[in-house]
């Protein structure tokens, strides 16, 4: 891939470091930074170099990439005293693969552009790192149609589905939806598994059973199962992230001026998993909730 700009990948949680070594078995070369350093060694191990801040991240490559845990984070590591936004020249681009605030997205990228001239594209993605470790990450994208294609041949090499959904802020708004569907199938599939399993019947036939039906669905086929198993350990995804989806995502209807009471609850029953101390258990652990009778 000598022909392809030199990535940077900012944020090498479980998300990023799974990105991020996907793009370097991928042959991207690579440059990368994280708040603990120590998060950095499998995939410098990989053959990506370490920066010290994320303006030498900005400063080393073409275009940025960042995953990091929320709004406040991406601004700290676009506008902080070492940010992106800091860096003398460089990167001409930031994919930010985040889940943050479509209004502040919007508002990072008009800023960024005024300041350095960079483009700005939002692309949340889904599937988690099982995915992006095989590069069929679901992505949605708002960017501007040339910013589109600048990112299209890194994005390639993350996703097997990449949707434009509009300009600035649309992947994240799209994303929204994303969450919505996940938070409170999470939760469904939590208390369809326990109506099967006080049912008496085999709780663990039921994605066979419903395959091709109405009722299917990667919930039912990938969630349900780790859910019937036990199988949390280690964390696919972590139950606070969730959470804090679902909040933006209660949080944008209310600006809508939409009521949605599934949502709502889904959220409530996250908020209650979470206010037990299961911050960073996986999301579907929320089975858990249930067995404790709550």
């Amino acid at each position: 891939m000598g022909n392809n700009p030199h990535l940077g990948f900012i944020g090498i949680g479980l998300m990023g470091a799974a990105m991020s070594l996907r793009l370097l078995e991928r042959g991207w070369d690579l440059t990368v930074w994280n708040r603990e350093p120590s998060r950095l060694a499998p995939v410098l191990a990989a053959g990506a170099r370490a920066a010290g801040s994320p303006r030498e991240v900005a400063e080393s490559c073409e275009i940025v990439l960042m995953c990091v845990l929320h709004t406040e984070a991406v601004a700290d590591c676009v506008w902080g005293e070492d940010g992106v936004a800091a860096a003398a020249s460089g990167a001409g681009l930031v994919i930010d693969h985040s889940t943050i605030d479509p209004a502040a997205t919007r508002d990072f990228a008009a800023r960024l552009k005024g300041r350095t001239g960079a483009g700005w594209v939002d692309a949340p993605v889904s599937g988690g790192p099982v995915a992006a470790r095989a590069g069929s990450l679901t992505i949605m994208l708002g960017a501007e149609p040339e910013d589109m294609a600048h990112a299209a041949p890194v994005l390639a090499d993350l996703a097997s589905n990449v949707t434009r959904m509009g300009g600035v802020g649309a992947g994240q708004l799209t994303k929204l939806v994303n969450q919505a569907i996940v938070g409170s199938g999470f939760v469904l599939m939590a208390e369809a598994l326990r109506l099967a399993e006080a049912a008496g019947i085999d709780a663990a036939a039921m994605p066979g059973c419903l395959a091709g039906g109405l009722a299917d669905s990667a919930l039912l086929q990938r969630i349900y199962p780790q859910m019937q198993a036990r199988a949390f350990d280690p964390p696919l995804s972590y139950a606070r992230q969730l959470l804090k989806d679902m909040k933006a995502v209660t949080g944008a209807a209310q600006a809508l001026d939409l009521t949605l009471p599934m949502v709502e609850t889904a959220c409530r029953r996250y908020a209650d998993y979470v206010g037990l101390g299961n911050e960073l258990v996986d999301s579907a652990s929320i089975i858990r909730l249930y067995e404790a009778g709550s």
